[in-house]
């Protein structure tokens, strides 16, 4: 009888905070329901400024700060789930409970951060500097990607995945995360380092590598062969729009870039670079590229310009909102509740990934001779973080029924964690760098 009373107690108390919460919400928004994008970015521009000053203040790096947030906020925070009703706007996309409704409108403006990221970083990167490392950015993220799919395959059916699950799976692995990399290089004042336009460079051919490779697992997927001919195709539009870059492009676009800045009217100038920001990721995206390349190359046309160093004042605190909204989107979508049921798996990949990209890039930088220091800083860097890609190859599968349902949340899982581990990792890279130049010097 004790029971009955104490769970009547439990459903009533549960039963009134969810009517007051949900009135609170009504009457702070009375004009504004919670199913509004705008009710939902106001919580995550409120958490998330509060969550990152507390990682800032002990010193940990923004981006982990970002992720926590969104695990705050995402509809599979149990934080939510007692106080919140069941059935919200959330329940029928992704069965979860959570103070934040409009998944799609976070899905659409973390995009728009990941493209805002990267040109951004492009525009640090003129066309001379990138020549410079081309041939060698080709080799060592080939030779790095390949090497670690392969592996973590072999890994994957040794741990009694299907054939489809592990290969998406490996391939999925085998891709670094632009986004969560060029991040935290920028927050730690490296982006300017020789080593990082190595990385940048080995990131943008894995981006290539990636659409291609999803080219491929879409067509073995659908009639168990790869298709020579959709490879050869992204292989050929891709050198076409980077080599037509590099040669028409920076003839014909810095030039326009610096008459707009003549006009020394600021407002026409920031809108022209994201003009011609979100105009070359269209066009990447209509011709079966990533927009995060289109978004890259366009970044390095206005650093052709002579008004460069303006362009890049006036789209950073645009880049910077709509980047920290892309990793606490990253966050919000991970179901750790999902953790027990794989950690065993994600543990074992996520140890294999990390040490094969170590390696493969290690190797690579061995083959093309590149300074001990600079190799050992790239593969630290690119061994850890999975992400933007990653997810999306997962999302393919699934969404084919080529792939177990199960791989969404093992990779989503897998991607928060690496990319807890990489800002530590890289601050252990960057010891065991200082100690072997120490030595080489002794």
């Amino acid at each position: 009888m004790q029971n009955v009373l104490l769970q009547l107690d439990s459903s009533t108390i549960q039963n009134t905070l969810n009517n007051t919460v949900t009135t609170l919400i009504e009457q702070i928004t009375p004009e504004l329901p919670h199913t509004s994008f705008i009710t939902d970015l106001a919580f995550i521009m409120i958490i998330g400024a509060v969550v990152t000053l507390a990682f800032f203040k002990i010193k940990q790096p923004l981006i982990i700060g970002y992720l926590f947030a969104g695990m705050l906020l995402g509809p599979f925070s149990s934080l939510w789930s007692w106080v919140l009703p069941a059935g919200g706007p959330n329940s029928d996309i992704i069965g979860g409970v959570g103070i934040l409704s409009d998944v799609e409108a976070l899905n659409l403006f973390a995009e728009i951060g990941v493209i805002l990221l990267l040109f951004v970083i492009g525009i640090e990167f003129p066309y001379s500097k990138i020549k410079s490392i081309g041939r060698q950015a080709i080799g060592i993220g080939t030779i790095g990607l390949f090497s670690t799919m392969g592996v973590i395959f072999y890994t994957a059916t040794m741990l009694g995945l299907e054939f489809m699950d592990a290969l998406f799976i490996s391939a999925a692995l085998s891709i670094s995360s632009t986004a969560i990399i060029v991040k935290i290089l920028e927050d730690t004042g490296k982006i300017k380092k020789e080593s990082s336009l190595l990385i940048l460079g080995i990131l943008i051919v894995e981006d290539v590598i990636a659409v291609i490779l999803i080219s491929s697992l879409q067509s073995i997927a659908l009639v168990g062969t790869v298709s020579i001919e959709s490879i050869i195709a992204v292989v050929v539009v891709a050198i076409a729009l980077i080599v037509g870059t590099f040669t028409i492009g920076t003839r014909l676009i810095p030039p326009l870039i610096d008459r707009v800045a003549a006009t020394e009217h600021r407002e026409i100038l920031l809108l022209s670079v994201l003009g011609l920001c979100f105009g070359y990721a269209l066009f990447a995206n209509m011709v079966g590229l990533s927009v995060a390349i289109g978004a890259f190359l366009a970044g390095v046309l206005v650093a052709e310009s002579k008004s460069a160093d303006v362009s890049k004042l006036l789209s950073s605190p645009i880049k910077d909102m709509f980047v920290a909204i892309f990793f606490i989107s990253v966050g919000a979508l991970m179901d750790v509740s999902q953790l027990e049921n794989y950690i065993v798996i994600a543990i074992i990949l996520i140890a294999v990934s990390i040490g094969m990209k170590f390696g493969g890039n290690m190797l690579g930088n061995i083959i093309f001779r590149q300074k001990r220091g600079k190799a050992l800083r790239s593969a630290f860097t690119l061994s850890a973080p999975r992400g933007e890609f990653s997810i999306v190859i997962v999302k393919v599968g699934v969404d084919m029924g080529a792939v177990s349902a199960f791989l969404f949340p093992l990779i989503g899982m897998i991607s928060i964690i690496t990319a807890i581990i990489t800002p530590f990792l890289m601050r252990a890279g960057d010891k065991v760098i200082t100690a072997v130049e120490k030595k080489d010097n002794v």
